[in-house]
C-alpha cells in the first residue's frame, strides 16, 4: 500500500520541473517499497519540506504486521527512540541556556553531585551533550539497577573508557544524565518540562512520552520481546528474568528508557511525521521556542579533532555518516534505532524526514543507513 501527497507543485515548478519532479518522488516511493519487499522494515513514512511547505509526503507497507496487519499512514505515530535526543534533550537544552539556568562550559558535577570524583567532576555539559564525556557507550540499567533512581549512581561510579574531550564515542548514558540533569534544574520531571516548554506552545497532539492506549492502532509496533537487548546484554543479564516476551507496540522499544518510566533523555518520544516536522522547524530560522542567536549551537562543532562532528546534541553532516556525503556540511542530523531518522538544513530550510519501524517483528540485521543514505540522495534531487 502506498500513500503519497505532493505539496504545491505548480507554485514551485514548470511544467517540465513538475514532470521532473514527480519522477523522483516514485523513486523514492518505489525504492522505500523495494526495501519493504526485502524484508527491511515493513512499513515507512517520509516527509521533506523546505521552510514551512511540506513539498512531499509519502507513507507505504504497515505499521504492525504481528498480530495483525495494519496499514501505514501519513498520521502512524513512531517510536523515535534516539531522536529524542535533539528534540526534547537538545531542545530543552537550548532553553536552558537561553534561560541561563545552566551554560556548556559548565561542569555537571556542579549539578550532580555524584559527578565529583577525580574522573569526572571537570566533565562539562558541552562534553556530555556532544558524546565527549568519556562515558561507555551503553550499560543495561535495568540489570544492574533495583530501582530506576539508582541509575545515576551506577553511571557516576562507572570508569571512563577515554580522557574527556579526547574523542567521541556515542553513549546512551550521556543523554540519560542530561534528562536527569533537566529535570534537577527544573525541579520538573522531564515529560513535564515536554509538556510545558514544547507540546503545548506547539499545540501537539501526537507527541508525547508514554502514549495512551487510545493511541495504540495508530502507532507502529516494535520488537517481539527484547530479544536483541537480549544478546547485547549478554552475560551481564544472565538470570534476568523480566524482558518483555510480547510484541513491543505502544510502550517504549529501548529496554534501558522503558525501565525509567517510559520518559528518558535518550529515548522514549512518540511523534507522527508532521509533528516532528514542526518539532524540526523549531531548530530552523522563525523557531517559535528559542532565540535565532541559539541556533547557531546546532551546526558549532564541538568536537573539534575527534572522529566525528557532534553540535549541541545533534550528528554534523559529512563523508560517511548516516544522511551520506550529498547534504551540505553545514547539516546536521540524528537518527534512531528503531528506524527513524531526521536531518535539517538551516541554510535553506530544509528538512528531511524517513520514519521505518525496522525493528518489527524482528530486528533485521542489514545497513540501515545504507537505507538512509539512498533516501537523501533521493530526496536532495527535489530540490
Amino acid at each position: 500500500m502506498l500513500i503519497g501527497i505532493v505539496f504545491d507543485i505548480a507554485s514551485r515548478y514548470s511544467l517540465l520541473e513538475s514532470i521532473t519532479f514527480m519522477s523522483i518522488v516514485k523513486e523514492i516511493d518505489q525504492f522505500l517499497i523495494s526495501c519493504i519487499e526485502a524484508g527491511d522494515f515493513p512499513g515507512a513514512v517520509y516527509l521533506i519540506a523546505e521552510g514551512k511547505n511540506i513539498i512531499a509526503f509519502g507513507a507505504c507497507g504497515n505499521s504492525v504486521v504481528i498480530p495483525e496487519k495494519i496499514p501505514t499512514t501519513l498520521d502512524t505515530v513512531f517510536d523515535l527512540a534516539s531522536v529524542t535526543k535533539p528534540l526534547v534533550t537538545g531542545m530543552l537544552l537550548a532553553q536552558f541556556l537561553e534561560e541561563k539556568l545552566i551554560s556548556l562550559e559548565q561542569p555537571i558535577s556542579q549539578l550532580l553531585l555524584e559527578f565529583n570524583t577525580v574522573d569526572k567532576q571537570a566533565i562539562t555539559i558541552a562534553q556530555v551533550a556532544s558524546h565527549s564525556a568519556g562515558f561507555i557507550n551503553w550499560l543495561p540499567f535495568y540489570v544492574l539497577a533495583k530501582e530506576p533512581e539508582q541509575v545515576l549512581n551506577i553511571i557516576a561510579q562507572e570508569p571512563l573508557v577515554y580522557a574527556p574531550g579526547k574523542k567521541v564515542i556515542y553513549s546512551d548514558l550521556s543523554y540519560i544524565v542530561l534528562g536527569l540533569l533537566l529535570a534537577k534544574v527544573a525541579g520538573k520531571p522531564l515529560d513535564e518540562l515536554l509538556r510545558q516548554r514544547i507540546l503545548e506552545p506547539l499545540n501537539l497532539k501526537n507527541t508525547c512520552f508514554n502514549p495512551p492506549k487510545a493511541w495504540k492502532q495508530k502507532i507502529a509496533a516494535s520488537e517481539i520481546g527484547n530479544q536483541y537487548e537480549k544478546n547485547l546484554a549478554g552475560e551481564k543479564a544472565k538470570g534476568y528474568s523480566e524482558w518483555r516476551e510480547d510484541v513491543i507496540w505502544g510502550t517504549v522499544h529501548d529496554a534501558n528508557a522503558h525501565f525509567l518510566g517510559g520518559m528518558a533523555g535518550h529515548a522514549g518520544l512518540f511523534s507522527n511525521a508532521k509533528e516532528v516536522f514542526q518539532l524540526a522547524q523549531q531548530f530552523l530560522p522563525g523557531s517559535l521556542l528559542l532565540k535565532e542567536s541559539s541556533l547557531a549551537l546546532f551546526e558549532k562543532n564541538l568536537t573539534l579533532g575527534c572522529e566525528e562532528g557532534r553540535s549541541l546534541c545533534w550528528l554534523l553532516a559529512g563523508s560517511g555518516v548516516n544522511a551520506g556525503n550529498t547534504l551540505p556540511s553545514h547539516c546536521f542530523g540524528h537518527v534512531g534505532f528503531t528506524g527513524t531518522s531526521l536531518w535539517l538544513d538551516r541554510v535553506k530550510s530544509q528538512v528531511y524526514i524517513l520514519l521505518a519501524n525496522r525493528t518489527h517483528p524482528f530486528y533485521q540485521d542489514f545497513n540501515m543507513n545504507d537505507r538512509r543514505r539512498h533516501f537523501h540522495k533521493l530526496a536532495q534531487q527535489i530540490f
